[in-house]
């Protein structure tokens, strides 16, 4: 392993850099940006820990690097916000090289090229423990334009971006049966590099039909009841409207499982669940055709106690809230 700042200058090197608003880049005691005038920064953060994010036995270096900072940016599209500058923090676990912690960032800068940004700086430590991974985004949108989960209203459409269930769907493919990668392409990549959905996101944020947005990183489920809690409003989603992907249905045809459980508690798919008014979605579909972005209404929001119900023929049962979570009560 190198010395720490000939590490730390090695990583940084091959970083794309963006835009002109940068006045104090890597080198100093801190970065220093220059926001525009009429637009709200926003900012994120994330970490990502070896064996509960992710293994390596599942992700190669450069797919860890590019899921990093996608699971950041996707925060941003949830916002209807620009992605634009980032600071990692990686603590070293043994058994990480030089070579493999450099194609971390090569995945990393492959994402960051995609989306337009720059990383700034941040911190490099040693640890025995296994490798921990932290970033910040920052990102920006016009004041007082940033979405919110909190503006869900009865009547509403609850739609999809994309086709949830794939990122798990792969995680249990490449856990369980690798030698069926080769068979099921979509749901291997839906894992490993996400595709976080921000110019859907501000296309929501610039059109004016003013949805209620969340990211969906711990599942369909999860990010549901996070916006029916903030919108005070019930959701009622429908089960045989979920949009599933070919290689998604055919696989849990060959394996007897229900991809509905993937796309309910999955996550880590960074696409976007949200509500907008029948007149919107009539606009927001049109523009989705025009674009070719893929975007799917799976139910209703309704009056009545914040929760989620599922529809299945007529009879609802209450959902409860899913996803993955790191601590849980007791």
């Amino acid at each position: 392993m190198k010395n720490e700042f000939a590490l730390i200058a090695d990583l940084l090197k091959r970083r794309p850099v963006f835009g002109r608003d940068l006045e104090v880049d890597v080198g100093d005691d801190a970065a220093v940006i220059a926001p525009e005038p009429g637009r709200s920064l926003v900012l994120t953060t994330d970490s990502m820990a070896e064996t509960v994010h992710f293994l390596r036995s599942t992700m190669e270096p450069e797919d860890i690097g590019w899921k990093l900072l996608a699971s950041n940016v996707s925060d941003v599209a949830a916002m209807g916000g620009t992605p634009r500058h980032a600071l990692v923090g990686v603590a070293v676990g043994d058994g990480w090289t030089s070579g493999e912690l450099e194609k971390l960032y090569a995945g990393l800068y492959e994402c960051a090229e995609a989306y337009k940004v720059t990383v700034v700086g941040g911190d490099t430590v040693r640890t025995p423990g296994p490798l921990v991974l932290h970033l910040t985004l920052t990102g920006d949108v016009p004041r007082g334009k940033a979405l919110r989960r909190s503006l869900a209203r009865p009547g509403d459409v609850v739609f999809v971006t994309g086709t949830p269930g794939d990122s798990a769907a792969g995680l249990d493919l490449l856990l369980h049966r690798p030698d069926w990668s080769g068979r099921y392409p979509r749901l291997v990549r839906a894992h490993r590099r996400p595709v976080p959905s921000v110019e859907i996101g501000r296309w929501l944020m610039k059109s004016g039909v003013d949805p209620a947005l969340n990211d969906i990183s711990d599942g369909v489920a999860r990010e549901a009841r996070e916006i029916a809690e903030a919108s005070g409003v019930r959701l009622v989603l429908e089960p045989e409207r979920f949009p599933l992907s070919r290689e998604l249905a055919d696989y849990a045809a060959r394996t007897g499982q229900r991809p509905e459980t993937w796309v309910l508690n999955g996550g880590e798919d960074y696409l976007l669940l949200g509500t907008i008014s029948p007149a919107g979605w009539e606009a927001f579909r049109e523009e989705a055709g025009r674009r070719n972005w893929f975007v799917t209404a799976i139910g209703r929001a309704e009056d009545g106690k914040p929760g989620v119900e599922l529809e299945k023929n007529g009879r609802r049962t209450l959902l409860e809230s899913g996803g993955y979570q790191h601590f849980s009560d007791g």
